[in-house]
């Protein structure tokens, strides 16, 4: 047992400090760790992870709160729909083989990685600012699809949240992520709470995860303000196309 707690300690420092830092909530750091070091199944670290990413959002949260860059309002809106999707997300991946998870998820963190990476350039594709009903309805559906994602992939719907607060409303790098740590709160309960009760939540591994991902989240959080955001959106795209590739690599089993 004390072996045990050692090591997703660790692993929760690493998670917690690389998802303070780039918003992601520590998923795709703390999975991949899981799978290798504690040799969980690729659902249940699915489960654990985003059950123990609820305390990383909150922390991060409050971190980048207390320096102003969180949209509350956003954050709301977004977490309307995405704590619906969040359930939908969490029994789709247990209806899923291993190998085809793996795949689905490094393809689409590859792609959120390229669109991240061309921000500059898209910025000069359009001059308007989006507001008002339009800007709560596109909430709304990043909404959908990043609580789909969350419950699907154990990540916390980062990887949707935030280019599509950076790339289509404009949102700084910073306020992006905090806004998505904070909806990642309510719809990464709702999505841990459905993969609780499909048995994916390895419950002897939280008390590790939770205490390493507090602390290394509040360290995380505050690295991120003292980056520029060329910096953190570099770091944001090389960390999830890394990870894309290994798990697009996953071999079918060939019975």
């Amino acid at each position: 047992m004390k072996g045990q707690f050692i090591h997703s300690l660790w692993i929760g420092l690493v998670a917690g400090c690389f998802g303070g830092l780039v918003g992601l909530g520590g998923g795709v750091v703390m999975i991949p760790l899981m799978v290798a070091v504690l040799k969980l199944t690729q659902h249940k670290a699915h489960g654990t992870s985003l059950f123990a990413l609820v305390f990383t959002g909150l922390t991060g949260a409050i971190t980048y709160g207390m320096k102003g860059t969180v949209d509350v309002v956003a954050s709301f809106i977004l977490a309307v729909t995405a704590i619906f999707t969040a359930r939908l997300g969490a029994k789709f991946a247990h209806s899923l083989p291993e190998w085809k998870l793996k795949r689905a998820f490094g393809g689409f963190l590859i792609f959120a990685a390229l669109i991240l990476l061309a921000k500059p350039y898209l910025m000069n594709m359009y001059h308007f600012e989006i507001g008002g009903m339009y800007k709560i309805l596109l909430l709304l559906v990043v909404g959908l699809f990043a609580g789909f994602l969350a419950g699907m992939m154990g990540i916390g719907g980062g990887t949707v949240m935030v280019p599509a607060l950076v790339l289509i409303l404009n949102y700084g790098q910073h306020i992006a992520q905090g806004t998505s740590l904070l909806c990642m709160v309510p719809a990464g309960a709702v999505g841990a709470y459905t993969h609780l009760k499909l048995g994916n939540v390895i419950k002897g591994l939280l008390p590790g995860l939770i205490t390493g991902i507090i602390a290394g989240t509040y360290v995380g959080s505050n690295i991120a303000h003292a980056l520029s955001e060329a910096n953190l959106r570099v770091i944001f795209a090389l960390i999830i196309i890394w990870t894309g590739i290994k798990f697009l690599k996953t071999p079918k089993p060939s019975t």
